[in-house]
């Protein structure tokens, strides 16, 4: 999967290349055919999400529909709401 007409936002994914690599974010804007916007809440906060092109993550399909909500209302998201929400998929092996 390398378009985005298959991603959402609030979409769960995982960096596999790059110097995040390994790190779960939360997909926060869809920019073009082959880049999105990502934050984790820690080292990429919601107020300077990090582009990166989607063939460089793995996909979940964990969609959390109240980040697409907020993000549509312009509501203002919360650096600590996005961490909580990750909380699960950071479980180190």
């Amino acid at each position: 999967m390398e378009i985005t007409s298959d991603l959402r936002i609030g979409q769960v994914v995982k960096s596999k290349a790059g110097r995040d690599k390994g790190r779960v974010f939360i997909i926060v804007e869809i920019v073009d055919e082959t880049y999105v916007k990502l934050c984790d809440g820690e080292l990429r906060k919601v107020s300077k999400p990090k582009l990166k092109k989607i063939k460089h993550l793995i996909i979940y399909n964990r969609v959390f529909e109240e980040i697409e909500a907020r993000i549509e209302k312009n509501e203002k998201l919360n650096n600590a709401y996005i961490r909580r929400l990750l909380e699960p998929y950071n479980i180190q092996i």
